[in-house]
């Protein structure tokens, strides 16, 4: 299947606007990196932002307890934020897959065609090449969390 990395604004909002609990994949704890810097802005807009790095497992980052494994997440998540390069994307979408997730989001430069097509497959949303944090910002996105 071809994929143009051309989205719809509205589909971007929808997932921004209905993603609650968040993994993200190749998360660092140091500041400067990328990983990092997206998800402290995206746990202040009040999502739930779950770290996953095997590197680090079991510590805390941002007050979340890092996960080796997406599948030792042990509750649902909405999204799956892959901060990996394209070919390490393959695997991770395929573990990704595993838990369901409503989205499967790549970040910039990341692309793999042939897991987003698994994915889709499956029903599961993949955008590709995007970052979360631009994008909540240059849609001026309006997330209301979940109360539990």
């Amino acid at each position: 299947m071809q994929h143009s990395l051309t989205y719809q604004d509205s589909a971007i909002r929808a997932i921004l606007e209905n993603s609650h609990t968040i993994a993200l994949v190749g998360a660092s704890n140091k500041k400067h990196r990328a990983s990092y810097r997206v998800m402290k802005f995206l746990q202040s807009k009040e999502y739930r932002v779950i770290p996953v790095n095997p590197k680090l497992t079991g510590s805390l980052l941002l007050g979340e307890t890092v996960y080796g494994e997406l599948k030792d997440i042990p509750f649902a998540v909405d999204m799956v934020d892959i901060f990996r390069n394209s070919f390490a994307a393959g695997q991770t979408t395929d573990e990704a897959i595993a838990l369901s997730p409503s989205v499967i989001w790549m970040q910039l430069d990341v692309v793999n065609a042939a897991a987003a097509d698994n994915a889709q497959a499956r029903g599961i949303q993949v955008i590709m090449d995007r970052c979360p944090k631009i994008e909540y910002a240059r849609l001026g996105v309006q997330h209301t969390p979940v109360l539990v």
